[in-house]
């Protein structure tokens, strides 16, 4: 018998060909599917890391924060010897046992925790050994304790640990970074490994093209689109249900893990325009009223001070220009951290407040103009603001417009006549922050910047009923 003849015989049936080929088909998508779910399983876990990443800055925050209400309040009562101004002190004093508790099981890793336990230690330290008797010193009207030394004292302890802070967060940001990448590598590897193990099935076993296209390419090219926005920024994004029951799975993984992410970039948002609130509150109704008092006292000293007395009339015309500068200053200082009028009046009297600050020409237009969430109004100045802000620095604007319409959805439009050129590639890190408010919120930021024809930013915002 030939080789010929023996190679015919052995040459494979239609029946077995598909076999075959349905085998290996079989054994890519189950390789495919096996390698998605475990990216899923990783994403899930790098959400997870992530999310503690987060919890633990949001403590170590809240914990330096508690450090500086010790700090403010007893220099306050050092300073005039009126216990008003240990309320922080005592509230931070009472805060101080759960708050350490917190902000140390929040540590992800065990370096960390040594770290935060080292912080605590810190604190505690602070608060028993020096603040406590320093304010037991004041209510004895112990002279030592407005001395060099004791201010000196408490300055290098709270630097030390400020310090401290610092390399604290700046690791845990580290790890939150690396464990972004991760789970961006793994979103890619994935979609990379399901495209070759399909266009490999597709390959062999024509008859399956189309099923195969319905069934699972499409889904998982949507995917692909999903986590291609997701990794953008864009967290309102969502994968749509799946009768496969894998990609189903991963669909409602991703979506989970979407909303899990938009519900913790919201939080932190709303927590972070809570501080900036209450801390333009303090600075106005705390050091900027004292300011004033001061400010008062030194003009009615100047008045009793006789005009013969030079050096004593010199000297205090300079301390109330130095007190009416500080009082400028501050005010200066709280407007842009959470501006007062934002608060009372609403966004749109608070952009017009902008636009009157402008050095650029900026119009201020509304529609229906009312009261809405605080976060959302917050929100939405900021982005106007940092909007704004871009037209004067960069855009080399003559004019600027600004659209605000109220309703089921707040449109917002910033529009001026500079040079354009504005896109995702060209556009930075203050671009980014507002694309990033926008979508903790359920908006969308979209920018329309031809070269040399000005720039248009269009935001709408969802307003909850």
């Amino acid at each position: 018998m030939s080789a010929s003849q023996k190679y015919r015989g052995r040459r494979l049936g239609l029946t077995s060909l598909t076999v075959a080929a349905s085998g290996l088909l079989a054994l890519l998508i189950g390789v495919a599917f096996a390698v998605l779910l475990w990216a899923i399983s990783d994403a899930n876990s790098s959400t997870s890391a992530r999310r503690a990443s987060r919890t633990a800055l949001v403590e170590a925050g809240a914990m330096e924060q508690l450090l500086l209400d010790l700090e403010t309040g007893q220099r306050g009562f050092v300073i005039t010897n009126r216990e008003t101004f240990l309320q922080p002190w005592h509230k931070a004093r009472a805060d101080l046992p759960a708050e350490a508790r917190r902000f140390t099981e929040s540590a992800t890793s065990a370096e960390q925790r040594r770290t935060a336990e080292q912080i605590t230690r810190g604190v505690e330290s602070f608060l028993n050994d020096y603040s406590v008797p320093l304010v037991e010193m004041v209510r004895r009207d112990n002279p030592a304790a407005s001395s060099l030394q004791q201010t000196m004292e408490g300055k290098q302890r709270v630097d030390t640990m400020r310090a401290q802070f610092d390399r604290y967060t700046a690791d845990e940001r580290e790890q939150l970074a690396a464990r972004t990448d991760a789970a961006g590598t793994n979103s890619r590897q994935a979609v990379l490994a399901a495209a070759v193990g399909l266009a490999a099935s597709t390959a062999l076993v024509a008859v399956f093209t189309v099923l195969q296209h319905r069934a699972v390419v499409r889904p998982v090219r949507g995917a692909a689109a999903a986590a291609e926005e997701l990794a953008g920024g864009n967290l309102t994004m969502r994968i749509p249900p799946s009768r496969v029951a894998e990609i189903g799975a991963l669909g409602t993984s991703f979506n989970t893990m979407a909303a899990s992410l938009q519900d913790s970039r919201r939080r932190i948002m709303e927590n972070t325009e809570a501080v900036h609130r209450r801390t333009a509150r303090d600075l106005h109704d705390g050091a900027q009223q004292r300011l004033v008092s001061l400010m008062i006292g030194l003009r009615l000293a100047r008045e009793m001070v006789p005009e013969t007395k030079t050096s004593a009339t010199d000297l205090l015309d300079q301390s109330i220009d130095n007190a009416q500068t500080a009082i400028n200053e501050l005010r200066e200082l709280a407007s842009g951290i959470y501006p007062l009028v934002l608060t009372v009046k609403g966004l749109v009297a608070a952009v017009k407040d902008l636009a009157s600050r402008c050095p650029v020409p900026t119009v201020v237009e509304s529609k229906d103009e009312r009261r809405i969430s605080s976060t959302v109004e917050s929100n939405a100045y900021f982005v106007v603001a940092e909007a704004v802000t871009n037209a004067v620095k960069h855009a080399q604007a003559s004019r600027i417009d600004v659209s605000i319409e109220f309703g089921d959805v707040l449109r917002i439009k910033v529009t001026d006549d500079g040079i354009g050129g504005v896109g995702k590639s060209t556009a930075g890190s203050g671009m980014t922050g507002l694309t990033d408010r926008v979508a903790a919120f359920d908006g969308k930021l979209t920018i329309d910047s031809p070269p040399g024809g000005g720039t248009t930013i269009l935001i709408r915002i969802p307003v909850p009923a």
